[in-house]
C-alpha cells in the first residue's frame, strides 16, 4: 500500500489503516428498529493510506480514478462521499483533520451488499485518527461512520454494517444488540462454509427504497405506541396495524428479531440444520413481507438449496447483491457448480 501511495502521490510516508467487508448471516433491516443481527467479517479488506497535502484529494486503485473533494461541501454522489463524509464527521467531533491525500484499495466488491461503503468509512476514520495521533474505541468509530452515512451520504442506515466492520473479528459472528450498540462474539459451525454468492445484479437502493423501508418501520412503531419495533410482539402487529404495508414490514422485523436469537441458540447447541432453516425463513420474510429481494436473488437461494446448502438467504439491504449459503464441505463443489449452471450471471465472492 505504501509503494502504491508513492507511485500516485509522490515520495511521502503515509499512514495506513484497513477494515473488512461483512456478510450478515441473519437479521437484516432490524438494526434501525433497535433489534438484533448477526454479521460476520469477510476475508475481504478495504485499505486506506493518507498523508498531508495542500488540498483534499483521493485516488481509488479499484476505479483508477483521482478526484478532489471537500468535506465542507455537499455530497457529490460518487465514491469520494465515503471519504469526505467520515472526515467531516471527525471534524465536527472536534478532531482536526487537515487536508490529505487519500489512497483507497479494496477487495470488497461494490454494490454487492457486503458493506463496501462501511468498510471504506471505517478505514478512513482509522487512518485519519492514526494520522492525528488520536485513539477511539471501535464502537465509537462505528458510530461516527454511521453518522457519515446518515448525515453526509444520506442513507438512513442502522449501525449494523459499521459495527460489523469496526468491531467484528475474522471467523466469528457478532451478535449485535442495536439498542445499546454492543455485541458479543459467537462461534460459527466448524466444518461448514458460509459461501457468499453474487446474483449478478448490482445492488441499487433506487428511489430511496431503503429510506422508505426505515420510515415505514418507524411509522409502525409509532402506531403501536412502542419506542421501536424491537418492543413489539407479533400479536401487537397483527391486532394494531390496519395498514397492510406497515403490517408486513413490522411482521418481518418482529419475526426477524426472534429468528436472530433462535439462530444464536442453534449455533451454541450445534444445531446446524436449525440454523440453516432459520436463514431460509429469513430470506422469504425479506422477499414477501419486506419486499427487498429480487427474482435473481430468489433464484440464487433456490439453486443453493437445491444443490445441497443447509440454508440460504439474501444478505444486506437487498435490491440485488449477494446471497449467503451454509454448506457442508462435501456439498461445496457440487453446490457451486449447480448454482453456476442455473445462474450463469452469478459468481462466488467468498467461500
Amino acid at each position: 500500500m505504501k509503494e502504491a501511495f508513492v507511485r500516485v502521490f509522490g515520495d511521502v510516508e503515509p499512514v495506513v489503516a484497513s477494515a473488512p467487508g461483512r456478510v450478515n448471516l441473519i437479521g437484516d433491516h432490524t438494526d434501525y428498529a433497535d433489534g438484533f443481527c448477526l454479521p460476520m467479517p469477510l476475508n475481504l479488506m478495504t485499505e486506506v493510506a493518507v498523508a498531508a497535502s495542500d488540498e483534499f484529494s483521493a485516488f481509488s486503485l479499484s476505479n483508477d480514478e483521482m478526484r478532489a473533494f471537500d468535506p465542507a461541501a455537499s455530497a457529490q454522489g460518487n465514491w469520494t462521499d465515503y471519504v469526505a463524509g467520515p472526515i467531516k464527521i471527525l471534524q465536527e467531533a472536534g478532531i482536526d483533520v487537515p487536508p490529505l491525500n487519500v489512497l483507497v484499495r479494496s477487495t470488497v466488491p461494490q454494490g454487492a451488499g457486503v458493506s463496501s461503503s462501511a468498510a471504506l468509512e471505517v478505514a478512513v476514520i482509522r487512518a485519519c485518527l492514526a494520522f492525528v495521533g488520536t485513539e477511539l474505541p471501535d464502537s465509537e468509530i462505528a458510530r461516527l461512520a454511521q453518522r457519515a452515512e446518515n448525515d453526509y451520504c444520506g442513507l438512513q442506515c442502522g449501525i449494523l454494517d459499521q459495527m460489523a466492520c469496526a468491531v467484528g473479528r475474522p471467523g466469528q459472528a457478532l451478535l449485535l444488540d442495536c439498542r445499546i450498540n454492543k455485541g458479543r462474539r459467537v462461534g460459527v459451525p466448524r466444518g461448514f462454509h458460509f459461501v457468499v454468492l453474487h446474483c449478478g445484479q448490482e445492488r441499487k437502493l433506487v428511489e430511496g427504497a431503503y429510506n422508505q423501508r426505515r420510515a415505514a418501520v418507524e411509522k409502525a412503531a409509532e402506531a403501536l405506541g412502542v419506542l421501536a419495533l424491537r418492543d413489539a410482539t407479533l400479536e401487537m402487529v397483527e391486532a394494531g396495524l390496519d395498514n397492510p404495508e406497515l403490517c408486513k414490514r413490522a411482521r418481518h422485523v418482529v419475526n426477524e428479531n426472534l429468528r436472530v436469537l433462535a439462530a444464536v441458540e442453534a449455533l451454541q447447541t450445534g444445531d446446524v440444520a436449525g440454523f440453516g432453516r432459520l436463514m431460509t425463513e429469513s430470506h422469504w420474510s425479506l422477499a414477501r413481507d419486506y419486499e427487498v429481494s429480487t427474482p435473481a436473488l430468489d433464484r440464487l437461494v433456490e439453486s443453493a438449496l437445491a444443490h445441497g446448502a443447509v440454508g440460504a438467504r439474501l444478505t444486506g439491504a437487498g435490491f440485488g447483491g449477494c446471497v449467503v449459503a451454509l454448506v457442508h464441505p462435501a456439498e461445496l463443489t457440487g453446490m457451486i457448480m449447480g448454482v453456476a449452471a442455473a445462474n450463469p450471471s452469478s459468481w462466488v465472492v467468498q467461500m
